[in-house]
This record gives C-alpha cells, sequence and structure tokens, in this order.
C-alpha cells in the first residue's frame, strides 16, 4: 500500500453532508479491501465473528446496537496493528424464514403442500437471497468494517458439512438419540419448537377445581387444573409421600369424570402438598413434568389431540373439536355432573409461538434428541477451573453456570422442510435407522435397498451453535481455522445465553478442544423511551435506516453506542441522536477553523517539540492521558464511559479552551508562536479523528483526509499511544488556574449582567510566588478572555472599596465595579457562597472523622480529601474576610 502524505485543503463544506461522506466512504473502503484480513501476516490476530441476524426481514435497532459495538471493537484493534477479521454471516433461521413465505403463499390461496418440499424450498431460497441483499446493504449503511470475502450463512455447503459431521459424531457416541418426550408444539406450524422460539405472556384464565371421586364410593380427591381438555388424557392422581391426608387413599382407584377411565392414586416427592389441595392430575402426554411422573410410575401416556391442537379418537365424544371448543364443552359437562366444585379467576403465564402466535402445546412426539449433561460437565469444570470463558459483567458467569448445572436434554428435530434435514434414513424392512454425513443410497455396501431419508430438520441452534468454528472451514484444518481460532469476543444480548452462547461453548470443547471464544460482551436490549420493549403491537420499534436517513450514520453509532453500559437495558431518545449529531457538527466546525489556519501547513512542518505555550503543553497532556484512558475503557468494554471522555475532551477541552487560546496566536504577529500552534492542532485534531473514528468512522475520515497526514485513510492510521513524553502536570495547573480565573470572571459578568463585550478592570491577587509568575506569564490569556481594560496582580493587592469578588483555588480576583454593582446584593450572594462552602468543608471533615473510611481507603484518597478540606477551609475563610470588609 502506497504511502500518501498531504498538506491541508484550503476549504471544508460550510456544513458536514453525513449522506455524501457515507456513500463516498463506505465504497472506498470496500473496494480497496481495508477490511480484509490476512493482510499482516505478523501480527496477531483478533477475530470477531457475527452474530448471524435472520434472512426474516430489516435489521432492527437491537442488531445496531450489537454490530455497532463489534465494529468499535475491531476498528480499535485494527488501528492498533492487529491482523482484524470481523466474519459477516446470516443464519437460515428455520421456522422464522419459513414462516414468513408460508404467510407470503396464504396470501396467493396456496400452502407449501400444494408446491411439494423442492419448489417450496426453491421459494425459500429467493427469499433468502433477497433479504440477504438487503442486511448486507443495511451493514453498509451502518458503516460496518466487515470482510465480505469471508462471507457465509448457516446453509452453506461447508457449513452443512460440519453439521452433518457434528450430528454423526454425536450419534456414535450415543448423545444424540431419538425417543418419545414431551417438547413444545406449535399447532399452527405443526413443529416441535425450542425454548427460546416460545415467548411466554401473562393471560387471566381461571383455574377449575375439580372432584375425583374414589371407586370404592368412600369420598373423592380434589385437583385443580387451568386446562380441563387434558383431563381426558388423566392417568392418575399423584400425592406427596408424607402427606397424611392422603396416607389411606395412597393406593386406591379414582374414577375420572367423563371418561370413566380407571386412574389410581400415587405418591411422589414432585407434588408440593402445601400447594393447593395437596393433590394433582397426572397428564403424562401433556404436561412436561406429568411425563417424568408418568415414566417413574409406569403410567400409561395417552394423547388427546393431534398435531393442529383438535381433539382426537383418545377424547371420546369431544373427538373433532378444536382444543379451545372443547375445554368449554367439558366444563359445561363437568358442572352438569356436579363435579366442578368452582371456577376461579388465574392470572398465569402461557407459552405462545413466537413466529405464530398460537398456544404451544406441551406434547408428546417423536423426536431427536442431544444428551445435554456429559457436554456440559466440561464446560462446568473448564469455567471452575478458570480457564473458561470471561463473562462482561462477570454476573453473567453465575447465570451461564446456573443453567448448564441443570441442563436438560436437547429436542433438536423440527418438522419443518426449510432447514439442515436430519442426516437419518430409515430401513422400514427391517427396522434399522443409518446415520450417516453422506447419502448412504450413493454407497455401495447399501445398494438395492429401499431407504428413506428422515424428513425433519434441525433445530436452527444446531448449526448456530458451530458458528464460531464451522465459518472458519470445520471440519477441513484451514488456515483461517488455524490462525483465527478461538475468536477474541463474542457480542452478543443477554437473552440468548442459554440457548446459543452455552451451546457454542458446548460445541467447541467437543469438537475443538477449545473455548470458542476468550470473552463475552452481554449488552442488553434497546427498549422504546418509556422503558418498554419495542414491538409491533405496541408499534414503537425503531428502524436504524431511519435514524440514518435523518441524523446520519455516524450520531446513531455515538448515540447507541456510548448509552450502553454491559449487561443493561438501556432507552432509545431521539433527543440523544440530535446530541450526537450536534456533537458531529461541533467536531466539524472546530475542524473547519482549524483548517482555515493551517492552509499551506504539511505533514512534514509538524513539530511538537521545542519550547510551546501553556495551553499547547496542557492539550497534548488532556490528549495523551485522554487516549490512554480511552484505549483501557474500551478493552473493558466500558463504551458509554469512554463515550463520556471522549465528549469531554472534545467539546470542553479541544473546542471551548485550545481552539479559543489558538487564536491569540494565529490572529497574533509571532510567525514562530503560529507555527507551533498549527503544529500542536494539527497533531491534536489528527489524533482526536483517530480516536472517534470506531465510533463515528465517516466524519473522522472525512476530516482526516482534509488535514495534513500521513497513509491512505484513517482506517488503518496508528491508534493514538500513551506517551510518558507529554505528560505535562504543570501546564495543567496552570491551565487550571487560567481557566478558574476566567470562569469565574465570566460568571460575575452573568451575574451583575455585565456582557462580555464591555471591558473591564480585574485585579488577581495571588497566594503565592508561584502563583502570581503564572498569572504574569500568562496574562495575555487572561486579557484577551476576560476583556480587561485594566489588568493589575500581585501577592500583596488591597481589594478595592466596591467591586465584584470570586475566590478561587491559588488567588483571589476582584473586579472594581463602581456604579454597577450593589453592595447589599453582593453580599447576599457571598453569603449564600458562604454557606456552600461551609457545607463542602463539614462533609470532608465528616468523611475524614469517620475511623471506617479512613481505615479503609487507599492513602492516595485520604490525601486527596484533606487536600479538599485545605481548599474549601482556605476558599471559606477568604469569603468571610471578604464579606466583613463589604460590610465596613
Amino acid at each position: 500500500m502506497s504511502e500518501e502524505k498531504k498538506s491541508a485543503a484550503t476549504e471544508m463544506p460550510t456544513t458536514y453532508d453525513p449522506k455524501a461522506a457515507e456513500q463516498k466512504w463506505y465504497s472506498t473502503w470496500t473496494e480497496r479491501g481495508y477490511f480484509k484480513a490476512g493482510q499482516r501476516k505478523d501480527a496477531e490476530p483478533y477475530t470477531i465473528v457475527i452474530p448471524p441476524p435472520n434472512v426474516t426481514g430489516m435489521l432492527h435497532i437491537g442488531h445496531a446496537l450489537d454490530f455497532t459495538l463489534q465494529d468499535i471493537l475491531i476498528r480499535t484493534k485494527r488501528m492498533q496493528g492487529y491482523d482484524a477479521l470481523w466474519l459477516p454471516g446470516s443464519d437460515h433461521a428455520g421456522i422464522a424464514t419459513q414462516t414468513k413465505v408460508e404467510q407470503k403463499l396464504r396470501e396467493e390461496g396456496l400452502t407449501r403442500y400444494d408446491l411439494g418440499r423442492e419448489k417450496f424450498l426453491d421459494k425459500v431460497w429467493d427469499w433468502k437471497d433477497q433479504y440477504a441483499t438487503t442486511i448486507r446493504q443495511q451493514w453498509g449503511k451502518m458503516g460496518l468494517s466487515l470482510d465480505y470475502s469471508r462471507e457465509r450463512f448457516t446453509l452453506d455447503e461447508g457449513l452443512s458439512q460440519a453439521v452433518r459431521k457434528v450430528f454423526v459424531q454425536l450419534y456414535e457416541k450415543g448423545l444424540i438419540y431419538r425417543g418419545k418426550r414431551i417438547i413444545n408444539w406449535d399447532p399452527v406450524n405443526r413443529t416441535a419448537l425450542s425454548d427460546i422460539e416460545v415467548e411466554y405472556k401473562e393471560v387471566q384464565g381461571h383455574l377449575y377445581h375439580l372432584k375425583y371421586p374414589l371407586k370404592d364410593g368412600s369420598g373423592y380427591v380434589t385437583v385443580a387444573t387451568t386446562r380441563p381438555e387434558t383431563m381426558l388424557g388423566d392417568t392418575a392422581v399423584a400425592v406427596h409421600p408424607k402427606d397424611e391426608r392422603y396416607a389411606d387413599m395412597i393406593g386406591k382407584t379414582l374414577i375420572l369424570p367423563i371418561i370413566g377411565r380407571e386412574i389410581p392414586v400415587i405418591a411422589d416427592d414432585y407434588v408440593d402438598k402445601e400447594f393447593g389441595s395437596g393433590a394433582v392430575k397426572i397428564t403424562p402426554a401433556h404436561d412436561p413434568n406429568d411425563f417424568e411422573v408418568g415414566l417413574r410410575h409406569n403410567l400409561p401416556q395417552i394423547i388427546v389431540m393431534d398435531e393442529t391442537g383438535t381433539m382426537n379418537a383418545e377424547a371420546g365424544k369431544y373427538q373433532g373439536m378444536d382444543r379451545s371448543d372443547c375445554r368449554k364443552q367439558i366444563v359445561a359437562d363437568l358442572q352438569e355432573l356436579g363435579v366442578l366444585i368452582n371456577i376461579e379467576d388465574h392470572t398465569h403465564q402461557v407459552g405462545h409461538s413466537e413466529r405464530t402466535g398460537a398456544v404451544v402445546e406441551p406434547y408428546l412426539s417423536t423426536q431427536w434428541f442431544v444428551e445435554m449433561k456429559p457436554l456440559a460437565e466440561r464446560a462446568i469444570q473448564k469455567q471452575q477451573n478458570g480457564e473458561g470463558v470471561n463473562f462482561v459483567p462477570d454476573r453473567f458467569e453465575k447465570t451461564y453456570l446456573n443453567w448448564i448445572e441443570n441442563v436438560r436434554d436437547w429436542c433438536i428435530s423440527r418438522q419443518l422442510w426449510w432447514g439442515h434435514r436430519i442426516p437419518a434414513w430409515y430401513d422400514d424392512e427391517t427396522g434399522e435407522i443409518i446415520v450417516s454425513a453422506e447419502d448412504p443410497t450413493t454407497l455401495p455396501e447399501y445398494a438395492g435397498r429401499k431407504l428413506r431419508q428422515d424428513e425433519d430438520v434441525l433445530d436452527t441452534w444446531f448449526s448456530s451453535a458451530l458458528w464460531p468454528f464451522s465459518t472458519l472451514g470445520w471440519p477441513e484444518d484451514t488456515e483461517d481455522l488455524k490462525r483465527y481460532y478461538p475468536t477474541s469476543v463474542l457480542v452478543t444480548g443477554y437473552d440468548i445465553i442459554y440457548f446459543w452462547v452455552a451451546r457454542m461453548i458446548f460445541t467447541a470443547l467437543e469438537f475443538t478442544d477449545e473455548i470458542p471464544f476468550k470473552d463475552v460482551l452481554m449488552h442488553g436490549l434497546v427498549r422504546d423511551a418509556d422503558g418498554r420493549k419495542m414491538s409491533k403491537s405496541l408499534g414503537n420499534g425503531v428502524d436504524p435506516l431511519d435514524v440514518i436517513e435523518k441524523y446520519g450514520a455516524d450520531a446513531m453509532r455515538y448515540m447507541i453506542s456510548t448509552s450502553s453500559t454491559p449487561g443493561q437495558d438501556l432507552r432509545f431518545r431521539w433527543e440523544r441522536v440530535e446530541q450526537a449529531r450536534n456533537f458531529a457538527n461541533k467536531i466539524w466546525n472546530a475542524s473547519r477553523f482549524a483548517l482555515m489556519n493551517l492552509e499551506g501547513f504539511t505533514y512534514e512542518d509538524r513539530d511538537i517539540s521545542g519550547e510551546l505555550g501553556t495551553a499547547d503543553y496542557w492539550i497534548l497532556h488532556r490528549l495523551n492521558e485522554t487516549s490512554r484512558d480511552i484505549t483501557r475503557l474500551i478493552e473493558a468494554y466500558e463504551f458509554g464511559e469512554t463515550g463520556r471522555l471522549l465528549y469531554n475532551f472534545i467539546w470542553d477541552d479541544l473546542c471551548d479552551w485550545y481552539i479559543e487560546f489558538s487564536k491569540l496566536s494565529f490572529y497574533g504577529e509571532d510567525p514562530v508562536a503560529k507555527k507551533k500552534t498549527q503544529s500542536v492542532l494539527a497533531y491534536v485534531l489528527d489524533h482526536t479523528m483517530r480516536l472517534i473514528h470506531p465510533f463515528m468512522p465517516y466524519i473522522s475520515e472525512e476530516i482526516w483526509q482534509h488535514l495534513p497526514h500521513e497513509g491512505e485513510t484513517i482506517t488503518l492510521a496508528a491508534w493514538p499511544v500513551y506517551d510518558p513524553a507529554l505528560e505535562n502536570p504543570e501546564a495543567v495547573a496552570e491551565m487550571n488556574l487560567l481557566m478558574d480565573t476566567i470562569r469565574a470572571v465570566r460568571n460575575i459578568r452573568a451575574e451583575v449582567n455585565v456582557p462580555m463585550s464591555k471591558k473591564i478592570e480585574l485585579m488577581v491577587k495571588a497566594n503565592s510566588a508561584e502563583t502570581f509568575s503564572i498569572i504574569e506569564r500568562n496574562s495575555h490569556y487572561i486579557q484577551r478572555f476576560c476583556n480587561t481594560s485594566e489588568f493589575d496582580s500581585g501577592l500583596d493587592l488591597s481589594s478595592p472599596d466596591k467591586a465584584m469578588s470570586a475566590v478561587i483555588t491559588g488567588a483571589e480576583l476582584y473586579l472594581p465595579l463602581a456604579g454597577l454593582i450593589d453592595i447589599e446584593q453582593e453580599v447576599a450572594r457571598l453569603e449564600k457562597e458562604l454557606q456552600n462552602l461551609e457545607g463542602e468543608v463539614l462533609r470532608v471533615e465528616k468523611k475524614l472523622a469517620n475511623e471506617g473510611f479512613v481505615a479503609k481507603a487507599p492513602a492516595k484518597v485520604i490525601e486527596e480529601e484533606r487536600a479538599k478540606q485545605a481548599d474549601y477551609s482556605d476558599k471559606r475563610d477568604k469569603v468571610i474576610a471578604r464579606i466583613k470588609e463589604l460590610k465596613g
């Protein structure tokens, strides 16, 4: 790559145009391959694989947060000299995508069965191509520095090979099995669901209390249910073995109302004897807990409805009824029989299909499962040994461990057509199941046998669990896998820690013998301004492209990334985006001023060595410590605090102070001073653009290209590194004195309504020779920014009879304002100031009198508090003296 050294351009547009910059620079970055990994062969690799968005539609504001945080990390590491790979990709999202396409077909009066599997899948691939392209365009709008040459899709051939290999190996180890168990069932899509595809909603329902009579006529047992239609599948009533109320009933027989089936009373520790009547109906085919009880007691498993939620032959006279209609009819029949004791209002959580909205049915079905406990054991051991993943914030480690220590077997089969088809074939004549990574019908050993492949596909999360290593070429031992795996960090929402993060760790340890990422950064959800979850039903969602269209990508990125704290939800507020846009405009305007004063100045002219002014030393010191702190905060994933530091440095230190101070040199007659100021300003702006670049890539590139610079693009410019030689605490102390002086004078002007345009007299009484020297050395700054007609400073100045005054650290200020001030008003102001100072003195004294604080606090903190105590006391005493003086 060629090196370019440029002088400052003479002009920048008056206003920043985000759209023009975004279009120009993103195409430049991608066309020139700046984001492509592998170009720094000797550099340390740094890898992020993008959490693949589903090809179901447009990206939302939550994606914008997730992707922006990753882009900040990858851009920073690229500038720090790492061989940085950010690998993009998308997920086929089985049920989600199939549901979308089926909805579209229904609008045409068709179902997938009308098309058949092959033609339906052609339709889904068309959908995928359309939305994968849309997602790619959205990535570009957000300014994401992705390596598109390595983009992957979960149904790519390579990833499909990885899925088959994992399935076969787990099957051969006995960790994948086919069995009949209770699963979440969507009666609309007619498929099993993973836990994450079930949304629990609070529903106002009823609790029905029923009598189950004993066969011997000696009484009855009271049970309660929220789903009376499932009683048709009851095969027992359970009580706690130590519940004395039912000690004589255990082993007796009950008669199931309506059906007339004889069912036993059983004892099981599962029952909570303190809840309700202490007796519960057991329906093994329609409740996961009842299923486990049924296995322990060898109870029949009676399925009373079909895959569409319609009652079947086992439901007797209710056969053919929808489950909700059946409930109403059964309640009426139970009332007529006199076994319905009462109906109680009952609010409870009910599972709904995330995709269709249908009430999920716990359903006994033959499915494929992964036995999870053996896979979890190694992950637990790694974490406990300190060799596992580093969770940020660390509280999520406990959440993760709690789940994997109690993990249940995972249902991985789905009754869909879109996805990785299960690599299992059946010989109906022999009953043999053949599991193979290759189609056995093409293998000679199965020639002549009539085999049929399993119709089901795998849960989307099965292929997603392999994402960190399958995307890099596994199971092949590729160069990318050897160089970029394990990955450096995973950035994702805390809501999928169980369903995706944990499964990636399981599979990585099993198949690569390594954890898949060193760190996991858990961010929160993006909520609306009132803290509500964004949803279509509430109509409160935010499209990131709308934000970009209105305010630009940089404003959106800065707002959303610096509003976040690891693990915490954030509220999206439009006014905060506007503030970020204003911040961008402030940066632009400051840079325009700088460029107007850098005309003809070249990169080679830049020299910050030699004798500089106080403000020059100070801004270099502030830039240096800001660079150090921002680097530390980014490495700690503290983006909110990073944003605060950037904002304070750029808005306050650079724009409001240093650029204002620089005008004295630029508008003065000293060419040497002007050259030094040009050097410092060019250096500081260059490095400031580098610091802001990961957050605001477009405006930083646009400004940097106008500045005197070295290199083709800021995306590859070196990250600012802390330089001890730029530390200058003396300049900081001097500048603080100057800023305190200027602020105090401006505050006094504001208080008595004296405009800045009106010249004033100013006297500064120094407390020490050192302070006096600073004031004398920098008097030109004080006179310029306080706009004085007369200025005097000294150690032994007497305060004028009539003057406004202020006390700052190291000095007292007097503004003789005869005729412009009301003495009584000034005394009142000072008395108010005295009250505040006495409060501060008291607060510090209490703190230092606290034995616990003094015993535990670091020596440096105690020293700082004592310094505050002395400073506040000194100011208080001076204010007391001044009040006495004015009153006298």
